[in-house]
């Protein structure tokens, strides 16, 4: 497994995809996918169905992983 140059908490910005140019803080790494989660970066709307916590059920947004080749570190 290669040395990851990323941990949580660094600020990177997205060099490609459909939000290239934005910058934002690393929320997790997963070393073995070699991917990273950024927040607001790859957001998708996931269904929920009606539970007895959650009646009405609906949409949940969550954040998805981008692999570590679209993203470069940024000196804060």
């Amino acid at each position: 497994m290669a040395k990851f140059k990323f941990k949580k908490g660094d600020t990177v910005e997205i060099i490609a995809g459909d939000d290239k140019g934005t910058k934002a803080e690393i929320l997790e790494v997963l070393p073995k996918k070699n991917k990273v989660i950024v927040s607001g970066v790859k957001t998708v709307k996931k269904a929920i169905k009606p539970t007895e916590e959650n009646p009405q059920g609906g949409f949940q947004t969550k954040e998805m992983p981008v692999d570590v080749s679209n993203v470069k570190k940024v000196e804060a």
